[in-house]
């Protein structure tokens, strides 16, 4: 980990950033967004000119195919940010996870942009019965899990790694909220699993601590995800019960030896550095 910065003032862009940090422009603090498009991409875009940002980015693979380094590089150059935020993921195609990342890293490498790449609790087995902390070995079980841990591995050594966990809570459903909801309503077929726990976040807070941390001094992995560990049988009749579906309704069952099992994140490293307070899921669904 990279020097801890000091709790000082209300989160936002420093002084440095404000006046046109690496020359890009008085007055603006650039930030280039991978995924735009995305559940986390377009939370991020949402909040970020409150936060004292300007936001550019890639909204996704109709726009320009995240692998194409000489692409990428383009678009980060004329955009000219002080920092790259990449969320930009595949669950089914490791090179998006791998080659996009390293595309990303690069550019951020050529213009001197800080970099925070967004990676997975899966890039841990989960075989343990404690939280994990930055300092535990990563131990992928699945395919997304391992091209996750590959492409932190190409981040540059400044960049800033950001694990998270299940996403919830946005303008619109997540794909984990949207399948909890559609089995609830009968028009799919799901077994929720009662022997995975993962700390599901909303993405206003993941957003809102990528926001607050963009320009901290700090650098290597780091934690960021709910308080509550939830099994994803437990986290899916929160879900629906705060749309208003019977949590009933819903088959839980146990995950078979290809999946990842007590995947918590100890969440209190980052808690440190940050203003915002990190909400579990039972109160931000019990609202």
């Amino acid at each position: 980990m990279g020097h801890r910065p000091r709790r000082g003032p209300p989160p936002g862009p420093p002084a440095e950033l404000s006046r046109g940090w690496r020359g890009y422009g008085a007055g603006i603090a650039r930030l280039f967004v991978t995924g735009l498009g995305g559940y986390l991409g377009s939370e991020l875009a949402r909040r970020a000119p409150a936060a004292g940002w300007d936001v550019e980015g890639i909204a996704g693979s109709a726009q320009l195919d995240i692998r194409d380094g000489p692409a990428v590089l383009a678009a980060v150059r004329a955009a000219r940010p002080g920092v790259v935020v990449h969320t930009a993921y595949r669950m089914d195609d490791p090179s998006v996870n791998v080659d996009g990342t390293r595309a990303v890293a690069a550019a951020a490498v050529a213009t001197g942009a800080r970099l925070v790449h967004v990676s997975s609790d899966l890039v841990f087995a989960g075989s343990g019965s404690r939280p994990l902390t930055e300092d535990d070995e990563p131990a992928p079980v699945t395919a997304y899990g391992a091209s996750k841990l590959a492409a932190e591995r190409a981040c540059p050594p400044g960049a800033l790694v950001v694990r998270t966990s299940l996403l919830y809570g946005g303008e619109r459903p997540s794909t984990h909220e949207q399948a909890a909801i559609e089995a609830a309503d009968g028009v799919r077929e799901m077994t929720f699993f009662t022997d995975e726990v993962r700390c599901p976040i909303a993405v206003g807070d993941l957003a809102a601590a990528i926001l607050e941390l963009a320009p901290a001094e700090v650098a290597g992995p780091l934690h960021v995800a709910g308080p509550d560990a939830l099994t994803r049988l437990e986290f899916a009749r929160l879900v629906v019960a705060r749309h208003g579906r019977d949590p009933r309704a819903l088959r839980g069952g146990p995950g078979g030896p290809d999946r990842p099992k007590y995947v918590v994140l100890d969440s209190s490293r980052a808690q440190a550095l940050l203003h915002l307070r990190l909400r579990g899921a039972r109160a931000v669904l019990a609202r």
